[in-house]
């Protein structure tokens, strides 16, 4: 047996593990604990497939697997749905990078397209990539028929041969004799739902680790054909000289530069300069104008990419327009992003804080941070260490997320706006994931009746404990929240709205 096919067969051993774990963890929600175990699990059987088959893990991607599995445990962790989705979203990004990265070639210098190639050969590999793993890595021909796969062989002819035979001699042995009967019903009272269900998963979940493990350990080339993505150039009809793009980003200065200034004088100048200009309150304004703000933002970034990938490589002048226009953008940015900021402030005293304003806010400094970068790297001549930085500054906000924790924050700030116009929105509160309930139930004695009536009925009826909890869901959050509810059920009883 030569040494890819061996190498296949291992793959293909190890997949089918992980297709029976995955179905025996994710298949109960919400997911908790279950998925660090699986994600630990592949990230150490891939490694110590890598050792046994001698495949040499030196590519920088190879580090990518840590915080892979961090991001997998940080499930067990909190119980927000938006941050599992980030923990999500961030583990299957380092997955990626890590599968096209570990054998060979960087990630601290990298392009941006290097990052969407990595995702796309991901999900292609993903789908696709257990059909060669089967097809052609694995030369079934060449296998030799001794030892174990000749008893292997010999076994499945003889189940070929003795299960037909089985059925008949047991139909008739259930038809001759009830007690038979009954034991036979019992000893194959399978549940085949259950069972079909089961399949699938084990299925599922061992083609996409197939693809993974083919990915990392065996593909050679990139079948996507988009080897050469990081290197794709502009199209020369598409180039911008010195003189388009010294036009673009000088009317996007003074349409930016115009916007402060009337920030100056409308936003910055104070409630009564607002509603005497406009038809609007000052919260209203603001309410207005923040998510806006934040669109046009995320906006620049690409913008600025996209035209320093126009330039021209062999025309110095064009990137000596680009750099002083992109950073005068970058800094008027920064005046409109503390606009934007403000009017958060303003919205949040008047109307309390949420979810989407929470995370809005977090994305806005992410932009923030990417935009210094952008000027550290991109302004300065050294591109292709910009997605790299990026990355890592995205990493760190989703930790950064669960050490704030918003579903705390969000009631420790509302509860707080005891003299604010608008009332506290009690059933928003109490729909808020786990990670919210210490805090609620501390916060109840000094809420008014009503909202007390609807948060503790609320928290009765989400958070008692299950009588037989699921250990592959546990989280610290929910255990958390079925421990105080279960502490404070009298009092929470006795606050509950009645039933109708």
């Amino acid at each position: 047996m030569n040494p890819m096919t061996k190498l296949g067969m291992s793959v293909l051993g190890v997949a089918v593990a992980l297709g029976v774990l995955g179905d025996a963890l994710l298949r109960v929600t919400p997911w908790g604990i279950n998925v660090g175990v699986w994600v630990g699990v592949l990230v150490g059987l891939l490694v110590g497939l890598a050792q046994w088959r001698g495949v040499a893990l030196t590519g920088g991607g190879r580090w990518l697997l840590l915080p892979a599995f961090a991001f997998a445990v940080l499930y067990a962790w909190h119980d927000s749905p938006t941050l599992n989705a980030l923990n999500l979203m961030a583990l299957l990004i380092a997955l990626a990078i890590a599968a096209l990265r570990s054998r060979q070639g960087r990630i601290r210098i990298a392009g941006v397209m290097d990052y969407v190639r990595a995702q796309i050969a991901a999900a292609y590999h993903a789908m696709l990539g257990a059909f060669p793993l089967l097809a052609s890595d694995i030369q079934w021909k060449r296998i030799p028929h001794g030892g174990w796969s000749k008893q292997a062989v010999a076994v499945a002819r003889g189940l070929i041969i003795g299960v037909p035979l089985l059925m008949i001699f047991g139909g008739l042995f259930i038809a001759a004799d009830a007690v038979f009967e009954d034991f036979a019903l019992r000893l194959f009272d399978w549940d085949i739902e259950a069972l079909l269900t089961s399949v699938v998963f084990i299925t599922a979940w061992a083609w996409i680790s197939a693809g993974f493990l083919r990915q990392t350990l065996i593909a050679s080339s990139d079948p996507t054909g988009l080897q050469d993505l990081s290197s794709l150039k502009a199209p020369s009809g598409l180039v911008l000289g010195p003189i388009e793009i010294g036009t673009a980003l000088g009317l996007l200065n003074a349409l930016f530069f115009a916007f402060v200034l009337v920030q100056m004088r409308y936003f910055f100048g104070g409630v009564d300069v607002v509603e005497s200009s406009i038809d609007l309150t000052y919260a209203e304004y603001a309410r207005r104008g923040f998510f806006e703000l934040v669109t046009v933002a995320a906006l620049v970034l690409p913008t600025l990419l996209i035209a320093h990938w126009l330039l021209p490589r062999d025309h110095p002048s064009a990137e000596r327009v680009f750099r002083p226009l992109a950073g005068a953008l970058i800094v008027t940015l920064f005046v409109i992003m503390v606009s934007a900021v403000q009017r958060m402030l303003l919205y949040q005293r008047e109307f309390g804080l949420t979810e989407l304003r929470v995370y809005t806010t977090a994305f806005m400094g992410w932009l923030a941070i990417v935009f210094v970068w952008f000027a550290l790297t991109v302004l300065r001549g050294q591109r292709e260490r910009f997605a790299f930085g990026a990355l890592a500054a995205g990493f760190a906000l989703i930790v950064a997320l669960h050490v704030l924790n918003p579903g705390d924050l969000i009631v420790r700030v509302n509860v707080n706006r005891v003299d604010a116009p608008r009332p506290l929105d009690a059933r928003y509160l109490a729909q808020l994931s786990a990670d919210a309930v210490p805090v609620l139930i501390d916060a109840l004695p000094s809420m008014r009746d009503a909202d007390r009536c609807i948060v503790a009925a609320r928290l009765l009826a989400r958070w008692t404990s299950p009588a037989h909890p699921d250990w592959r869901t546990w989280n610290v959050s929910r255990v958390q929240a079925w421990r105080m509810v279960g502490a404070n059920r009298e009092a929470l009883q006795a606050w509950a709205c009645p039933v109708r």
